[in-house]
């Protein structure tokens, strides 16, 4: 039996993908309708959503770079939202209760990944706004064991970002091997990669950027970062660890060639890499891993760490009904911080 603490609409508002295809010019993929309220199944609770985050990978789920897994999905999967209603045997959240939503959204519990702390790599693995209905909508179900509390010193908007851009960002930045006190490259500079910035500069390390956009290169060193320059230029000193962030594989080769001997880059989701020269890129033990998704660990670890760091993601803010220009925004690749829809009000 349903749990509520408000009256509920049977309908809300929410943006589908139509056809994917390129967020370009007048055209996006993307159709504001009118889509029944989901009902919250055993274990799930009914969220209604105050802001949802546009993450690169929403474009990603748009443009058709990553495979239909849910015809007319609605995208969005940085959300925070209040719990509206609890469905059978939840216990975890309060009604009224303030929570985030991230792109995790499920994992079956069994497999040998699951039971040894890497539920990320899941084969049976579903993601929030891609295999099931995310936050560009007024209400969203989340199973509540993949649900994260809050901190109180975040507002909604500023929230929206740490549900992943920052903890992809966490998990990347544990994957590249940081040293203490070491230097990190980090290529591309929006949502993610500012978040991860100012967790490696609150730890005293040196940050160097690489990126396209003149005002996100500017943004960066506003933050502290010791360099910024362009995408594919050298780095201006020789760099311990790097994270990838912009998807484009040909930056792999200049991140490599300025690893130091033992360094390593981790990357987030990239198109092909190029035929590797392996003397001149991958000798002297370098490292190249990917990063999948994250675990629920890896969430609540940087929640913390966020909090404690005192980090302050940069927002620009969008009302609910421009989600289309928003994703245009994103796409165009010269963003200060993170992009958040507005939904509804607090």
């Amino acid at each position: 039996m349903t749990e509520q603490n408000e009256t509920i609409p049977k309908t809300m508002r929410a943006w589908a993908v139509t056809t994917p295809g390129p967020v370009d010019g007048d055209r996006a993929p993307l159709k504001l309708v009118e889509k029944p309220v989901p009902t919250p199944g055993r274990g799930e609770v009914l969220v209604k959503v105050l802001t949802c985050g546009v993450c690169h990978t929403d474009l990603h789920v748009t443009e058709g770079d990553l495979p239909v897994h849910r015809k007319h999905v609605t995208p969005g999967h940085e959300i925070v939202g209040r719990v509206v209603a609890r469905g059978p045997e939840t216990q975890r959240f309060a009604l009224g209760e303030r929570i985030g939503i991230p792109w995790f959204r499920h994992a079956c519990g069994v497999c040998k990944f699951c039971r040894s702390g890497h539920e990320n790599l899941c084969s049976h693995s579903v993601y929030t706004g891609w295999d099931h209905d995310g936050g560009y909508a007024e209400y969203v179900t989340v199973p509540e064991g993949f649900a994260y509390r809050i901190p109180a010193r975040f507002d909604s908007l500023t929230a929206a970002p740490l549900l992943c851009a920052g903890i992809i960002g966490y998990r990347a930045f544990e994957r590249a091997n940081v040293t203490a006190g070491g230097r990190l490259g980090l290529y591309g500079f929006g949502g993610s990669a500012h978040i991860t910035a100012q967790i490696a500069l609150a730890q005293g390390i040196e940050v160097h950027v690489f990126t396209r956009g003149k005002d996100a290169q500017k943004f960066a060193l506003e933050l502290g970062c010791a360099s910024a320059q362009g995408a594919y230029d050298p780095s201006p000193v020789p760099l311990d660890s790097a994270i990838m962030f912009a998807p484009v594989g040909e930056m792999v080769l200049p991140a490599l060639a300025s690893l130091v001997p033992g360094g390593t880059l981790a990357g987030i989701h990239m198109s092909d890499v190029p035929t590797l020269n392996y003397q001149d890129y991958l000798f002297h033990e370098k490292t190249l891993t990917s990063v999948e998704s994250n675990t629920r660990r890896d969430g609540e670890e940087f929640l913390t760490l966020a909090d404690r760091l005192d980090i302050e993601p940069a927002v620009t803010e969008y009302p609910f009904e421009q989600a289309d220009q928003a994703l245009r925004h994103v796409k165009g690749g010269n963003i200060k911080g993170a992009c958040v829809l507005r939904v509804s009000k607090e």
